[in-house]
């Protein structure tokens, strides 16, 4: 009997120490350190995709080229001092502008040397017929780069840390700025 007990009391212990999964909307927010999350690269890259196609400059010089310019997204440097999944964050952003509709999206560097080397493969192995052909690549009339900074002020068991992104939009040709953009995120933390 005293063995059936302390059965049912370590089944009871383990059973109140087990993880809870359940399953929620990818849209939902949801901050549990106070760290940088998926719901603050969603909103931001939103929010500035948005401000940048939207801004007067943006539109200006889509004009003056007549067509719908071609963006690139480069480098957009992490300096907080959290790991921050930068490719991530880009992704987002290219995803916001791919389906804007309003600029094109050209494959990163990263993308276009893996897309070269399936054309010189295809050179060698494809029939002539289906082989994509060198020279047509759409190239980009500007590029979006930035950095996403962090500050942190502490007292007692509060924090505030603000977290700032600054993207740039640049023509290629002239290396003259297009667009300037910056977006913050404040959090305040209690522990």
């Amino acid at each position: 009997m005293t063995r059936t007990i302390g059965f049912i009391l370590c089944a009871m212990i383990l059973a109140s120490c087990a993880r809870s999964v359940s399953r929620v909307n990818p849209d939902q927010q949801i901050d549990l350190s106070g760290r940088w999350n998926d719901s603050d690269s969603r909103m931001v890259a939103q929010k500035m995709v948005s401000d940048l196609l939207g801004s007067d400059k943006f539109k200006d010089y889509s004009k003056s080229l007549n067509k719908k310019p071609a963006i690139i997204v480069g480098l957009i440097k992490n300096k907080t001092s959290e790991h921050i999944d930068a490719d991530n964050y880009i992704k987002k952003i290219e995803l916001a502008i791919y389906n804007s509709g309003i600029a094109d999206l050209v494959e990163s560097d990263s993308f276009r040397d893996k897309l070269r080397q399936e054309r010189a493969d295809q050179q060698d192995f494809a029939s002539s017929n289906t082989a994509s052909k060198w020279g047509k690549e759409e190239g980009a009339n500007l590029m979006l780069f930035g950095e996403m900074t962090s500050e942190t002020d502490v007292y007692n068991k509060k924090r505030v840390v603000n977290y700032v992104t600054t993207l740039f939009l640049t023509d290629l040709e002239t290396n003259k700025r297009v667009w300037y953009g910056q977006e913050e995120i404040k959090k305040f933390i209690k522990d």
